[in-house]
């Protein structure tokens, strides 16, 4: 993949120094991987709808500290096989979510357009961060078992800190970390409340990146289809030089 972006499309603002990621569904195709768990407990993955929907309600309840991850997950079994009539126990539950949670990291992939995105980062000398909710270990797994872990300047965890996206304190937190003021700083991540525009609340640049063209009318923030497109965003800024001031939004849509 190569990239050629046009710089008169979208002007960045002034003096970017940093971009920060989300991880699931941004680098990491979390939900191929999902899908591919689900398909070797159950032989399919037609009840997809179903998962998604019981792990949005318990994953909620992870982040805002009700239960453990651990127990969030076993809970979570539950709940999806009592939507179709089966009642597991503790135990059962347990030994089910280890065989999905063990085909899903076997599973872990990069989207084809995430390293050649980062390389072309690093090669402009932004400096790079993650910033991701979810339990530390677990996150940084991830990071290791795609080949990440070398880069990164930061990892900025929910679990390690104990605050979630959207809460602007996480994004700033990254900031600190980068050593840099959230002015300098682009987040981009798949979500559009809790990545793009919580760090456009927290001062950064939020760019949602829209992957699967996902209705959009509040989208007050710039949108990509693909990380392909990020170079093209900010290249009017980093090459050319090119500034529409710290107080804008990057103009793409």
């Amino acid at each position: 993949m190569t990239f050629a972006p046009d710089a008169s499309r979208n002007p960045a603002p002034a003096g970017i120094k940093a971009v920060c990621l989300d991880l699931d569904e941004t680098l990491l195709d979390g939900e191929r991987a999902s899908r591919t768990a689900l398909r070797e407990l159950l032989g399919t993955d037609r009840a997809w709808p179903v998962w998604q929907r019981v792990t949005d309600q318990h994953y909620a309840r992870y982040l805002t500290g009700e239960v453990g991850f651990d127990t969030m997950c076993v809970e979570r079994t539950q709940a999806f096989f009592a939507a179709f009539g089966e009642t597991l126990g503790g135990a059962e539950a347990a030994r089910r979510e280890a065989r999905r949670m063990a085909a899903m990291q076997r599973a872990w992939r990069l989207f084809d357009d995430v390293r050649p995105c980062l390389d072309w980062l690093a090669a402009s000398g932004l400096k790079l961060a993650v910033v991701t909710n979810a339990p530390g270990d677990y996150q940084r797994a991830k990071l290791g078992a795609l080949g990440l872990a070398a880069d990164f300047d930061a990892v900025v965890v929910s679990g390690d800190i104990g605050i979630a996206k959207p809460d602007p304190r996480i994004f700033r937190a990254a900031c600190e970390r980068l050593d840099l003021p959230p002015g300098e700083v682009v987040h981009v991540g798949d979500r559009l409340g809790a990545d793009a525009q919580g760090a456009a609340r927290a001062g950064l640049h939020g760019v949602w990146l829209n992957r699967n063209g996902e209705p959009g009318e509040n989208a007050d923030v710039p949108t990509i289809t693909g990380l392909d497109e990020l170079p093209e965003l900010l290249v009017a800024d980093l090459v050319l030089g090119t500034a529409c001031g710290p107080d804008h939004l990057l103009a793409a849509r």
